[in-house]
């Protein structure tokens, strides 16, 4: 216990001198890195596609002065937290003028579009392209949960004409030493069929493992939001738990650094997806 106490030690202030002086510590610091962190769980309930409980993680805003808490999303439209109760279904309907990805959480179910049906479970994630009439049931007797991100199309964007299923589990890692330690695979991106976003992955970090300080410019648009484990979130010199169901966006100022320390025993995992510049969709 104590030597990793030691470790845990040395990672803080190795973070902490890397980060410089970006941000100033004190109140206002804190407030204004708050404003970038949501929980679903902090949320009022939602409705969607006649079956769907959401609540919100992060909502549309403004990046770089967030007028309400977790207001910070400019190029997606909605980041939400949804359940499907035991034995419900979804409305069938067509996504118009958007996109949803999903990543299923917990339980079973199954989605059936364009005359094609996927099994759901935990590490599933669906890329439901726009004018594609869907529904989604749930076939296990427990609620069925699931990570949603909703982004819009751009005119002209060719949406593909049947919804793309990926398991986690499957999908070979890409990369272990990005940012010194993150553990990435690849979900979807924009040759998938990404209207705006351009990655969508998931990011482990073994036991006491810290990914590298950076910051992001203008016009990215990045979030982390925890599956497995809680992990501890770096923003400027600021520090936060981040348990399962927190999301948090980087503020694009180009000045504001972030990453994620892992100091635990077990492996942590975390949903990502992100919008780097104004890029070129499929047309």
């Amino acid at each position: 216990m104590f030597r990793k106490s030691v470790l845990i030690a040395v990672m803080l202030m190795t973070v902490f001198a890397a980060s410089g002086f970006a941000q100033q510590s004190g109140s206002a610091d804190e407030r204004r890195i708050d404003m970038y962190f949501g929980n679903w769980k902090e949320s009022m309930p939602g409705f969607i596609h006649g079956g769907i409980i959401t609540r919100d993680i992060l909502t549309k805003g403004d990046p770089m002065n967030p007028p309400y808490k977790g207001a910070v999303l400019k190029y997606s439209n909605a980041f939400v937290y949804g359940s499907l109760d035991t034995g419900a279904s979804t409305v069938p309907e067509a996504l118009d003028g958007e996109q949803e990805i999903y990543f299923i959480l917990s339980g079973k179910g199954e989605f059936t579009a364009g005359g094609d049906t996927a099994e759901l479970y935990p590490g599933i994630a669906v890329l439901m392209p726009a004018n594609l009439k869907f529904t989604m049931k749930n076939t296990g007797d427990e609620p069925m949960t699931m990570y949603i991100v909703t982004e819009p199309i751009p005119e002209g964007f060719r949406p593909n004409k049947k919804m793309l299923v990926r398991d986690e589990k499957t999908i070979p890692i890409d990369s272990t030493t990005g940012h010194w330690v993150h553990i990435v695979k690849y979900l979807f991106q924009t040759p998938d069929g990404l209207g705006t976003l351009e990655r969508i992955l998931t990011c482990a970090f073994d036991p006491m493992t810290i990914g590298d300080q950076h910051s992001h410019g203008e016009g990215v648009e990045e979030v982390w939001t925890a599956i497995t484990g809680t992990s501890l979130a770096f923003m400027g010199r600021q520090l936060r738990k981040q348990p399962p169901g927190t999301g948090y966006m980087i503020p694009p100022d180009g000045k504001t650094t972030h990453s994620n320390l892992n100091p635990g025993d077990e492996q942590i995992k975390i949903f990502y997806f992100a919008r780097y510049k104004d890029h070129e969709p499929r047309k």
